[in-house]
Parts: structure tokens; C-alpha cells; sequence
């Protein structure tokens, strides 16, 4: 009975709160150590509202640059196309995650999660500003990378304030979704893509990325 106490006193106990710049010097040192797929095979689920509707679920199978898109499901009913095609991963965690020579983050507050502190930063740019700007980033205060990023971002007649989640997948950091309301030419939009279902192979065979025939590409977010 003592002994179960005492593991139930220590549960509770709050973690080990630490300096803010310790937690970006970690974060730094997390980021330069921390590597992106190559090879990976995930399911995402894309919702879109505004000048364009669209709810679809596709699976992508990627390696390298090299992409092959099956498109499973389209308003609730199911189909299968397939999209082969050579684009870069816009959405990985080298890509996304603004590092100390961009900005300067100053310290908003530790937020308690799941037994662990995470810690939460205004992010200022110290450029002009760019088309994807980061507004604020809690860190995860037991990886010291991001899980979550808030950013503004501008495009051809297009800008919205959007929310990206990160997550563990096996060794890696990866996205588990996108949120983002804005403005379409003026029109109200929103967004939401979420991610799920990741594998890494050591390597995918060449078959994969065989088409019988080519199809027009989708206005779909490219990864």
C-alpha cells in the first residue's frame, strides 16, 4: 500500500521546468540532429471550403522525389486513380520548422501536457516578411521539437492564419495536420488536411511508380 502511494505522489509531481533558452538551444540541436523521410507511405484526408469544395482521402507512396498519389475516396463514395509524378515534400519538418537565424523567439509560457512541460514562443521575423511567416511554436518538451506551429501565409490572391501539428512516427517527426482559414480572391476559405497511417520502408520497388496511363494532376496540396 506504501508503495503504491508513493508511485501515485510521484505521478503528480510537476516536471522539471526548464530555462526558455536552454529549450532552444535543445530545439536547435534536435532540429540539426533529426533527419526527414525518404521513403514513406502514409494515408491524408483533405477537406476544402470556399471557391473550391473538396473531401477526398488519398494514400501516397514517396521516395524521394518521386510520388505515386492513389486517390481512394471522393465525396464519400469510393474510386481509385492514380497520379505518378516528381514534386518536392513541401511538408516536412527541415522544411517547416523556423530556426533561430530567421527569428527571434521570445518566451509566452510553459504549458503542461501528458506529465511534461511544453513550451510556447512568439516567433518575430527578422527578415521581410515571406509568403509562409511563423507567428508562434510550442516545443515538445521531451523530443525539443516543434508540435505546434502557427503561421500567416500569403499566395496569389490568396491569404490565410493556419495551425500545423507535428507527431512521432517510428525515428521520425512528421505532420499530423493542417489548418487553415483565410481569404480566396476575397472569398472566405478553410483547409484541413490530416495525416495518418505512416510507414518507412527501406525501400519501395520500382513498380511502384508505374502508371498505365497519365492523368490530369489535382488542385491538391503536393507533399
Amino acid at each position: 500500500m506504501i508503495a503504491a502511494l508513493a508511485m501515485f505522489a510521484a505521478s503528480l509531481t510537476p516536471p522539471k521546468l526548464l530555462d526558455s533558452q536552454v529549450v532552444l538551444k535543445r530545439y536547435e540541436a534536435r532540429l540539426m540532429a533529426t533527419k526527414d523521410p525518404q521513403t514513406l507511405i502514409f494515408l491524408y484526408a483533405v477537406s476544402q471550403a470556399g471557391p473550391q469544395d473538396i473531401d477526398q482521402m488519398h494514400r501516397v507512396y514517396r521516395s524521394g522525389s518521386l510520388v505515386r498519389d492513389e486517390t481512394l475516396v471522393v465525396d464519400g463514395v469510393k474510386q481509385k486513380t492514380t497520379r505518378i509524378a516528381r514534386y518536392r515534400n513541401r511538408y516536412t519538418l527541415h522544411d517547416l520548422a523556423p530556426r533561430t537565424a530567421q527569428y527571434v523567439f521570445l518566451f509566452v509560457r510553459p504549458i503542461v501536457s501528458n506529465g511534461r512541460y511544453d513550451y510556447l514562443y512568439r516567433a518575430v521575423p527578422l527578415g521581410a516578411p515571406a509568403a509562409f511567416t511563423v507567428r508562434t511554436m510550442t516545443i515538445d518538451g521531451t523530443t525539443f521539437l516543434p508540435r505546434e506551429i502557427r503561421f500567416h501565409s500569403i499566395g496569389a490572391g490568396a491569404r490565410g492564419d493556419g495551425t500545423l501539428a507535428f507527431t512521432a512516427a517510428g525515428k521520425y517527426w512528421v505532420p499530423l495536420s493542417i489548418a487553415v482559414q483565410g481569404t480566396v480572391n476575397g472569398r472566405a476559405a478553410r483547409e484541413r488536411i490530416t495525416f495518418s497511417g505512416y510507414q518507412f520502408p527501406p525501400a519501395l520497388p520500382q513498380s511502384t511508380f508505374h502508371s498505365p496511363r497519365a492523368l490530369p494532376s489535382a488542385v491538391l496540396p503536393t507533399f
